[in-house]
């Protein structure tokens, strides 16, 4: 279960932090959270992030444990935002969602690491 949750993660992570360079619509979407400022900063963090589940996973844990904290803490801000600009349960559960997924992933590498 971890192996596939650390996988689909750090695809989801990838693929949204390369949309948050290089697409037009993250553009629109970081100007209604009135957070346009950190589109990018957001993207190349979610790339480092997605890079470090992986590092962590195939390599170094301690990686992966940094990477999945550094994400969760990315997506619980990313849940309060939404909840702030009040987005439709919906349009918030994605963020809750890999909020509480790198929650798990955080506790798998400290088993990993003991």
């Amino acid at each position: 279960m971890f192996n596939s949750f650390c996988l689909l993660t750090t695809i989801a992570f990838l693929i949204y932090g390369l949309s948050c360079i290089f697409s037009g619509h993250m553009v629109a979407e970081f100007e209604r959270y009135r957070l346009a400022r950190f589109r990018m900063l957001t993207g190349y963090l979610q790339i480092m992030g997605a890079v470090g589940l992986l590092v962590g996973f195939l390599f170094i844990p301690a990686a992966g444990l940094v990477a999945a904290l550094g994400l969760c803490v990315q997506m619980l801000l990313g849940f309060g935002v939404r909840l702030i600009i009040r987005d439709s349960l919906l349009q918030c559960l994605p963020s809750f969602g890999f909020m509480l997924i790198n929650a798990g992933l955080v506790y798998g590498f400290v088993n990993r690491l003991t």
